[in-house]
């Protein structure tokens, strides 16, 4: 039977954020400010949609290095995490380096959240859950692929809404645009950035973006950044929102607190319209620190503490 909870299935990430403030050049040094945040689009968005009053599941797969610190985090948001430890391989980590614009260039370890399979997956995860939610970085190495493919297909026949975020452009060329819209065809909802979406429709406009999605999927939300959100379902734009006004410091997990804002709204009932201003409200909190997830009080630039190896 299904509930009012939110399961996301992604992945969780030790972030590290350099912020310069000049370009970063070959060959030398560039001073920065480095600092270690919890991250990860699937970690973030279930944080995001916790702290805004979510009942959230996590399902994820952490390395030996850091499990302890990244679960204890999780849950100080007040996520239920479903983790597997994995004993041989250290949890995923990006180094994030960030301009003076907020704008991010990233490299990636996917580390033991890239082995994430069937094997971790249990039914009774969709036990009172009302949403799936996939970060599409799952899909696309083999095993997370057979995962998603497993709890698409159980959570369709429960009757229970899936949605998607597809993650990034670089890992959705090398995936393949068409393998993408294929494999993702459950899901009745989907939520990408601009350039996700142009990519992933051949469109010239986040309008013909967000009406040719809508026919693939039902619903299609395109993420704007500063200039707030769109909604189309069924191949008519139905809802607007503007962005939120905010100092951005570091753009790193914004679009997961949007899509939290906005799954959150749609669990709580609110119109379309509502859930998008929910979003846009959501990312500009992030966009205003250091990092992806929400803060409890600490100094903007404070390293966290870390157990390591």
């Amino acid at each position: 039977m299904t509930g009012n909870a939110l399961l996301v299935v992604g992945d969780v990430v030790t972030d590290v954020v350099a912020l310069h403030g000049s370009p970063v050049t070959s060959g030398t040094d560039t001073a920065a400010d480095i600092v270690l945040r919890p991250g990860g689009s699937g970690a973030n968005t279930a944080a995001w949609a916790a702290r805004l009053g979510a009942d959230v599941r996590l399902l994820a797969r952490l390395g030996y290095d850091s499990s302890e610190w990244h679960t204890t985090e999780l849950a100080r948001t007040g996520v239920r995490t479903h983790i597997t430890v994995d004993p041989d391989r250290p949890t995923a980590v990006v180094i994030a380096m960030v301009d003076r614009t907020g704008e991010r260039t990233m490299l990636t370890n996917r580390g033991a959240g890239g082995l994430i399979s069937e094997a971790d997956w249990d039914p009774a995860l969709l036990d009172g859950v009302a949403r799936l939610h996939l970060s599409g970085y799952v899909m696309f190495a083999d095993a997370g692929l057979r995962l998603a493919r497993r709890a698409m297909a159980e959570a369709a026949a429960a009757g229970i809404a899936i949605s998607l975020d597809p993650a990034s452009t670089g890992p959705l060329r090398d995936f393949g645009v068409e393998r993408f819209l294929r494999e993702s065809a459950p899901a009745g909802l989907i939520l990408p950035n601009l350039d996700e979406a142009l990519l992933l429709t051949g469109a010239t406009t986040a309008e013909g973006a967000a009406v040719l999605l809508s026919e693939t999927y039902g619903t299609a939300v395109v993420k704007l950044g500063a200039q707030g959100a769109m909604a189309a379902v069924d191949g008519e734009i139905i809802a607007t929102a503007a962005g939120v006004s905010a100092e951005v410091v570091d753009s790193t997990g914004a679009g997961d607190a949007f899509a939290a804002g906005f799954l959150t709204g749609t669990l709580q009932g609110v119109s379309e319209e509502a859930a998008l201003e929910a979003g846009c409200r959501a990312g500009a909190e992030c966009v205003a620190q250091v990092g992806g997830r929400p803060r409890y009080g600490l100094d903007l630039n404070r390293l966290y503490p870390i157990h390591t190896d």
